[in-house]
């Protein structure tokens, strides 16, 4: 090999950038992977590779619909190279993380960030699980994420990764906040019932359940605990 060419090779492995690490976002019940298009844009923007996974969230349990959802993310092709794999989810979608990480290795996993999540499960579901139309609405998954010991939530124990929590305390849904939840909440979970032992932040921000994954504030504290492993910007 001559001294041009070995230089040229030399010069170029030196100035290949670092594999990026990557992101897979997990909508949450009743919604579809279009709610998350603004986090997945500010995401890239911010230099992740980005998943952003659909799944049918009515059709089966937690358990299965996070092995049929997080299985096939994490082998996505386009990930092969990112040395670690984080997520980002909205409401159910971080109950399929704990779910799929309490019976899987750790692998590649970096931090979590969820948005809204039912840790502690949701005294709305108390309230209306046992109604057909909230069953034919909300499906399997959504009958299990009440508030009793035996809830799926409650069950499934500490998170073990490095996990962030963001909630909600404003709402838009005066039936369920004013009749059925308790404490401040964002119209379908508690402030409180967000929190899940283990976690390494919470942070409050004002916005709904419903649109809390398009907040610029929500973004901007993703994005930073991502990238830093907290909420607080300057760290």
């Amino acid at each position: 090999m001559s001294i041009t060419v070995l230089l040229l090779f030399t010069l170029s492995v030196a100035e290949a950038p670092p594999p990026k690490e990557a992101i897979i976002l997990l909508h949450g019940l009743c919604r579809t992977h279009s709610s998350m298009n603004k986090m997945e844009g500010r995401l890239k923007e911010a230099g992740f590779v980005v998943v952003n996974v659909d799944y049918p969230s009515r059709t089966a349990s937690i358990e299965a619909l996070s092995d049929a959802a997080i299985g096939p993310a994490l082998e996505n092709p386009t990930l092969k190279d990112c040395p670690k794999i984080h997520f980002v989810t909205h409401s159910m979608g971080g109950m399929l993380v704990r779910s799929y990480y309490a019976r899987h290795e750790h692998g590649r996993l970096g931090r979590v960030v969820m948005l809204g999540p039912p840790n502690r499960g949701s005294e709305v579901v108390d309230s209306l699980k046992s109604w057909s139309l909230f069953q034919k609405l909300n499906g399997p998954a959504g009958g299990e994420m009440g508030t009793d010991a035996e809830s799926t939530p409650n069950r499934l124990g500490p998170v073990h990764f490095e996990c962030g929590v963001i909630a909600g305390d404003r709402s838009i849904n005066w039936i369920n906040s004013l009749g059925m939840i308790n404490g401040k909440d964002d119209g379908k979970v508690s402030v409180e019932n967000t929190r899940v032992e283990g976690m390494k932040e919470h942070l409050v921000v004002h916005t709904t359940h419903t649109f809390m994954m398009r907040n610029n504030t929500v973004i901007e504290a993703t994005i930073c605990f991502l990238k830093n492993g907290t909420f607080k910007s300057g760290n």
